[in-house]
């Protein structure tokens, strides 16, 4: 029922652990350079530092500690941002690639329906989400207690895993361009410009009288900074992106079954 998941999940593993270990780099380069900036600068001296408009479009809250610190230098730029694009963009070159190389057409000739090749294209990027939230995290904890700045174990945990919905919504805006545009390359322009802009509509509409508008972002529903600084975690948010993710999975199934291929 689910072989082709597990024949494109197998093939994602070896792109995962290398996705893997760019994140885990990222975040050891991070938290190592992170006692230098604590000891120089006080917190007023290190938000000096940025403009206000990159306070605001980052939502930096603090960096007088290592959660505020990591909250906007990984989580916020490697998370929300860096995994937030390339999900969709990987989405994105799924379906539409294949129809781009020929290559559905004899699926298509296998006992299996539309939707099914949909459905299991999707699943198979669990594995990417899955690989980098296991490893990552591990890299932090140890990090961090090297550097003797020890984060929470629950609230590392958390924010890893209440980026995992957000990532998979990445991934549906991305699956949706991938079986609506003509060719991949353009399904993977239109995802890239989607979720940045969507990140962007969040950010910048946050505290006006347009705020509202910026609940169709999925980056309204995950936040590191209340995760890491005070420890609040967004259930409901998490599951507004589930919902979002199904229905966006369920539409790319329903567009594919009428698409001419």
């Amino acid at each position: 029922m689910m072989e082709l998941a597990a024949y494109y999940g197998r093939e994602r593993v070896r792109g995962s652990v290398y996705l893997a270990a760019a994140m885990s780099l990222l975040a050891a380069m991070v938290i190592w350079v992170y006692p230098s900036f604590a000891d120089t600068f006080g917190e007023d001296e290190l938000l000096e530092a940025y403009p206000p408009q990159v306070l605001q479009v980052f939502d930096i809250e603090t960096m007088s500690s290592i959660e505020g610190f990591l909250s906007f230098e990984l989580y916020t730029f490697g998370w929300v941002i860096l995994l937030g694009l390339y999900l969709a963009y990987l989405a994105a070159g799924t379906i539409a690639d294949d129809v781009d190389r020929e290559r559905t057409d004899v699926l298509l000739t296998l006992p299996i329906s539309r939707a099914s090749v949909v459905a299991q294209t999707f699943a198979a990027l669990a594995v990417p989400i899955v690989v980098v939230n296991v490893i990552t995290p591990v890299v932090v904890f140890v990090s961090t207690r090297l550097v003797d700045h020890p984060i929470g174990v629950a609230d590392l945990a958390a924010v890893h895993v209440f980026s995992i919905p957000y990532l998979f919504a990445c991934a549906a805006i991305g699956l949706l361009a991938s079986v609506v545009a003509s060719r991949a390359a353009i399904a993977q322009r239109v995802a890239l410009g989607a979720i940045f802009g969507l990140y962007m509509l969040e950010s910048l509409l946050e505290g006006t009288d347009y705020e509202i508008v910026g609940a169709i972002s999925p980056t309204r529903y995950y936040d590191p900074n209340a995760i890491l600084l005070d420890a609040e975690y967004d259930l409901v948010g998490a599951g507004i992106l589930v919902a979002a993710t199904i229905v966006l999975v369920v539409v790319s199934q329903l567009w594919f079954r009428r698409r001419d291929v």
